[in-house]
C-alpha cells in the first residue's frame, strides 16, 4: 500500500466512523505531511521515524500540533495494521494559554468599523451568542424560532445539539435575513455569490474589521467567541451557564476564562501602592 491509497483508506474509515470534517481535515494533513518527510511505505514505519519527523518539523511548533499528529498517525496504524507505533512516545503537556479578548468597548469598536450590513450582523451575531464560525456557516434558517426567541446549533462540536438565545437587539433583521433567504429559496442564514459561506470567507471579514478599526490585537473569529464568555463571566453569569452556552462537555475548558476575567483579583492593590 502506497501513501495514496493509504490515505484514501483512512480518510475512508473517518468518514465512515462519522468523524468531524474538522478531525478528517487535521489527520490527513498531519498523515501526508508525516508520509512525505520519511518518503516510506506506510507499512514500513518505525518508531524511530515518528521521532525524527517531530524533532525535525515540530521543534518549534506547539504541543497541540504535536499531540494531534500523534493521535492521526496511531488512530491510521491501529485501523490500517492493527499496531500502534506511537505507544512508547510520550505526549508533550498540552500549553493552557490564556486567550485573547477584546473589551467591550473594543468589540464596540470592532461592529462599527464594518459598513457592508451583512458582514455587521455575521460579526455580531458570532459574538453576541459566542458562535464557532462553522457553527455560524452551517446555520438554517429553520434553525431560528423567533417567537420561542431561541436558536439551535445542530451538531456542534462533539457532535452536540445545543441552544442559544436570539439577541432582542438583533431579532429584526435576523428576521429579515431569514425572508431574504426564503423568498430566494436558500436554507442558509447567510450565502455569498457561490452559495454557502465557507469559514474563510467569516475569518475575512473579521480580520478586514480588526485591521479597519485599529484595535491593535491579532483578532479572529475564535476572538469573539472568547470576548462573548469573558463578558459574560464579567456580568456575573454563573459559569455553568456559560459552559452550557458555549456547549462545552468539560467545565474545566470553561474554567479558562476565569484566568482572563477576575474582577474581585483586579481590585486588589499591591502592597507597594500603600507604602
Amino acid at each position: 500500500m502506497n501513501k495514496e491509497e493509504f490515505l484514501k483508506k483512512i480518510e475512508v474509515e473517518l468518514k465512515v466512523s462519522k468523524n468531524s470534517q474538522y478531525t478528517i481535515r487535521n489527520y490527513l494533513k498531519s498523515l501526508d505531511e508525516f508520509l512525505t518527510y520519511i518518503n516510506k511505505y506506510p507499512k514500513d514505519v518505525t518508531e524511530e521515524d515518528i521521532k525524527l519527523f517531530l524533532s525535525e518539523k515540530y521543534s518549534n511548533r506547539a504541543s497541540s500540533s504535536i499531540i494531534v499528529t500523534l493521535a492521526a498517525i496511531k488512530y491510521s496504524y491501529i485501523t490500517a495494521f492493527g499496531t500502534d507505533p506511537t505507544q512508547n512516545i510520550r505526549r508533550p503537556k498540552r500549553e493552557k494559554k490564556i486567550p485573547l479578548v477584546l473589551s467591550k468597548n473594543e468589540m464596540k469598536i470592532l461592529i462599527n468599523s464594518i459598513t457592508n450590513q451583512k458582514s455587521k450582523l455575521i460579526v455580531s451575531l458570532i459574538y453576541a451568542c459566542g458562535l464557532r464560525v462553522s457553527e455560524l456557516t452551517n446555520l438554517r434558517c429553520n434553525d431560528l424560532d423567533f417567537e420561542e426567541g431561541i436558536g439551535k446549533i445542530q451538531q456542534a462540536k462533539g457532535k452536540k445539539d445545543r441552544i442559544f438565545n436570539i439577541p432582542n437587539f438583533l431579532k429584526e433583521e435576523l428576521k429579515y435575513q431569514c425572508e431574504h433567504q426564503r423568498k430566494n429559496k436558500l436554507v442558509y442564514l447567510f450565502t455569498g455569490p457561490k452559495g454557502k459561506l465557507t469559514t474563510r470567507n467569516i475569518q475575512k471579514i473579521v480580520k478586514n474589521a480588526a485591521n479597519k478599526s485599529r484595535i491593535g490585537k491579532d483578532v479572529h473569529c475564535h476572538t469573539l467567541r472568547h470576548s462573548f464568555a469573558t463578558h459574560l463571566l464579567e456580568n456575573d453569569v454563573d459559569i455553568r451557564k456559560i459552559q452550557e452556552l458555549l456547549g462545552h462537555s468539560d467545565l474545566s475548558t470553561t474554567q479558562i476564562y476565569t484566568h482572563v476575567s477576575n474582577k474581585e483579583l483586579r481590585k486588589i492593590e499591591s502592597p507597594i501602592d500603600s507604602l
